[in-house]
């Protein structure tokens, strides 16, 4: 793919502005310790603490983000096994219904095992997936190398959240 192309793929995708130089590889591999660090020395209080009204606590980003993941993981799945497979999108907030009574502890272990398992879907599909492509109905035309950068990109954002939260 020409880096044209790659960068007006990047411009259709809101995540990818929080990349900058990073690798969307090395983020997407190291979110989990980086999560589980934070984890590990934040109070449950804090944990728990939404920083606003209608804000989301850190207990409850770690459940967006294991939602999100089993989400990734489908789009990855579907736009190696399909020809130009249409993403369906989710609506965040009526996903989140669950969450007050699922622990930061849970969140992060489903987030862990399953971005795992993603990344070794990953690593058994490249280099020849990168370019497969892949639509989203918001977003237009993109591609798996896309959804990686996507991957990333959101893992940057909440960690920010959650950093500043902790």
């Amino acid at each position: 793919m020409d880096a044209s192309h790659h960068e007006a793929e990047r411009v259709l995708n809101p995540y990818a502005s929080f990349l900058g130089d990073n690798d969307p590889f090395h983020v997407i591999v190291t979110t989990p310790r980086t999560l589980a660090a934070i984890v590990g020395r934040t109070s449950e209080e804090r944990l728990n603490r939404s920083p606003a009204p209608g804000k989301w606590s850190i207990r409850e980003i770690l459940c967006h983000l294991a939602d999100c993941e089993l989400v990734f993981g489908f789009r990855l799945r579907q736009t190696v096994a399909e020809a130009s497979h249409v993403i369906q999108p989710f609506d965040q907030e009526a996903w989140q219904t669950p969450y007050q009574s699922l622990s930061a502890q849970d969140a992060l272990a489903a987030f862990t095992a399953t971005r795992r398992w993603n990344l070794l879907f990953i690593d058994a599909v490249l280099p020849g997936a990168l370019p497969k492509p892949v639509i989203h109905p918001e977003r237009g035309p993109m591609t798996f190398g896309t959804i990686i950068e996507t991957m990333a990109g959101h893992d940057l954002n909440h960690l920010a959240q959650i950093q500043a939260l902790a």
